[in-house]
């Protein structure tokens, strides 16, 4: 562990943001906005790393001095987000200054796999990330009121680097579909809800290496705050990996500290502390 962390980087949905009624309605507050501003501007780099796509992450990641953005768990790097642009991050174009890393699988894969998870289970919701849209078999609006989709059946969804496969299985379904994850991707579950499958290189874990390596910190010198599982490896990875207390209890278990809940602006409380900053 660090007492000086040179980088805090930090998940969104349940650590950094307060719960609401729904997805859309969760928040920031003003406390949280300007304890990380206040420590940005002493030299301490901020990220945020999360499993949100580019439509529902900018909202805070405009309001926050944010050196760099991890979406879609891993998928996505911005290295640069000053330089970037909501239409750039989705168009699926690498900047050649390589200040966007994706990390992902050609879309041709990710329409086999899905496919071949309908054959077994055929009213399974399913569905291919790719540049901001979802490609499904369901109306994700039953989710996420604000999210671009287009219905598919697998057969016509363009060509390019998908971001991955998102699958909403019922509780009996979850043991024989671990068993059908083809060995080329890994799983995550976000929310003990959601199946995320990735290119096994797009973690969290993965991305914070990439963070300190091209922001030239060490991992000794990171601070990183999560709840749920899929933020457990940055957590063991980072110098510092703080729990909020009302994180997954297996991520309570690896932390190294644990921080007020969520809302209870327990991010911003552990910062205000550590850094003796008087607010």
């Amino acid at each position: 562990m660090t007492d000086n962390p040179r980088m805090i980087v930090a998940d969104l949905d349940g650590t950094l943001l307060h719960d609401a009624d729904t997805f859309e309605g969760r928040f920031i507050t003003q406390n949280t906005i300007d304890t990380i501003m206040r420590l940005h501007d002493r030299g301490v780099k901020f990220a945020i790393a999360t499993a949100r796509p580019v439509s529902t992450a900018t909202y805070f990641v405009e309001r926050l001095p944010v050196d760099a953005c991890v979406y879609l768990n891993g998928a996505l790097l911005d290295l640069d987000p000053e330089n970037s642009s909501p239409s750039l991050l989705t168009s699926g174009v690498i900047p050649e200054d390589g200040h966007l890393i994706k990390v992902g699988f050609s879309s041709k894969r990710a329409c086999e796999v899905c496919r071949f998870i309908l054959k077994r289970f055929p009213g399974i919701r399913i569905g291919i990330v790719m540049n901001d849209i979802r490609y499904t078999n369901f109306d994700v609006r039953e989710l996420w009121k604000t999210q671009t989709f287009r219905y598919t059946d697998f057969t016509d969804v363009p060509e390019g680097i998908a971001d991955k496969i998102i699958i909403l299985p019922e509780p009996e379904q979850w043991h024989e579909l671990r068993s059908l994850i083809p060995p080329d991707f890994s799983v995550s579950i976000s929310e003990g809800v959601m199946w995320m499958l990735m290119n096994p290189q797009a973690n969290k874990e993965h991305a914070l290496n990439l963070l300190c390596e091209r922001l030239n910190i060490p991992l000794t010198a990171t601070a990183s705050f999560g709840d749920d599982l899929i933020d457990i490896d940055m957590l063991k990875q980072s110098g510092t990996g703080v729990a909020v207390a009302n994180a997954n209890p297996e991520v309570l278990t690896i932390a190294d500290e644990i921080c007020r809940p969520n809302n209870e602006d327990g991010v911003a409380r552990w910062l205000q502390q550590k850094f003796n900053l008087a607010m």
